[in-house]
């Protein structure tokens, strides 16, 4: 017997979701989704990645700012679903909304849990050097990220995993696993384990302040640093090209390699950049209005002379 279902997403990470799930067969009753945002030259409003595709799928959508109003409450209430379906929703759930689904509500989330709790999942574990992470469905309670866990689908990350690529892999496996918890939710079978109380992390949201490359630390970290916050907000450092003036230069993709230097100085003509132990060599850059390009299309242009520096000096 299909599920009545009413899903909560937002971004583009959340659409696969609710493309298997409607594949499965469920019935979705309804989709929320955060309000339609201004974007672009001209600011007009644009509705979410969500908010398209249910439409497109003829689910009808509701996007209220918040759940504090007591009509929206009644209006979720009245939807009579059996679960909620949570993925990168955006908005905290109040426990008028938590309780109103007879079989309450399971949310996707992207990490290891309890590591990394909270909005930047993905980013914080590459940019912690994490070696592993998952997808896990987790049965929802009032606390951040805190329930109970359901189903669990561990993936690996190297040194050379971009936060763009890994969330690729989270959504799609993350879209398998909710069909997955639903099934064996429908035939009471989900199994629930607490989440352990040490070892408990929080992933807050990526701050563009933070997105500077600061080569006075260890090349692994820079790297991960980097790959962490690829491709978007995009990790970069200041230089300027002979006769130019200085520009942002963000870095997209980069390896380890051997050398020793100042942190900052350019150890050959290619992009190999010292940090204050070891070295990276740049292999994908981006220069503001351009689009993403190999290190060696971007040098052709910006020479950067052995010996120079980049970024903080």
């Amino acid at each position: 017997m299909a599920l009545k279902i009413v899903f909560m997403g937002t971004p583009g990470f959340s659409v696969p979701t609710l493309k298997a799930i409607a594949g499965a067969g469920h019935t979705i009753v309804a989709a929320y989704s955060q309000p339609p945002r201004p974007a672009g030259r001209g600011m007009a409003e644009v509705k979410s990645p969500v908010h398209q595709v249910a439409e497109a799928l003829s689910i009808p959508v509701f996007t209220p700012k918040n759940f504090k109003n007591e009509a929206d409450q009644a209006a979720f209430k009245a939807l009579e679903a059996d679960v909620a379906v949570v993925v990168a929703y955006g908005l905290l759930l109040p426990p008028a909304i938590l309780s109103a689904p007879r079989l309450g509500c399971l949310n996707g989330h992207a990490s290891k849990l309890p590591r990394w709790r909270g909005a930047a999942p993905i980013q914080r574990a590459i940019m912690a050097g994490d070696s592993e992470t998952a997808m896990m469905i987790m049965r929802m309670e009032q606390g951040l990220d805190t329930g109970p866990v359901c189903l669990t689908d561990p993936v690996s990350i190297s040194q050379q995993t971009t936060a763009g690529e890994l969330h690729d892999e989270l959504m799609q496996r993350g879209a398998a696993l909710m069909v997955k918890a639903l099934e064996l939710l429908e035939h009471g079978a989900l199994p629930e384990v607490p989440q352990a109380m040490d070892g408990i992390t929080y992933a807050a949201k990526i701050n563009k302040a933070e997105a500077e490359i600061d080569f006075d630390r260890p090349a692994r970290d820079v790297l991960a640093h980097i790959h962490g916050l690829s491709p978007s907000p995009g990790a970069w450092f200041e230089a300027a090209p002979a006769g130019g003036k200085p520009e942002r230069v963000k870095v997209l993709r980069a390896e380890l390699v051997d050398g020793h230097g100042a942190p900052g100085e350019c150890l050959d003509t290619a992009l190999k950049i010292a940090c204050r132990s070891g070295a990276i060599r740049f292999i994908e850059v981006q220069r503001a209005g351009k689009k993403p390009m190999p290190a060696t299309d971007f040098l052709r242009g910006f020479a950067l002379p052995e010996g120079s520096r980049i970024g903080r000096t």
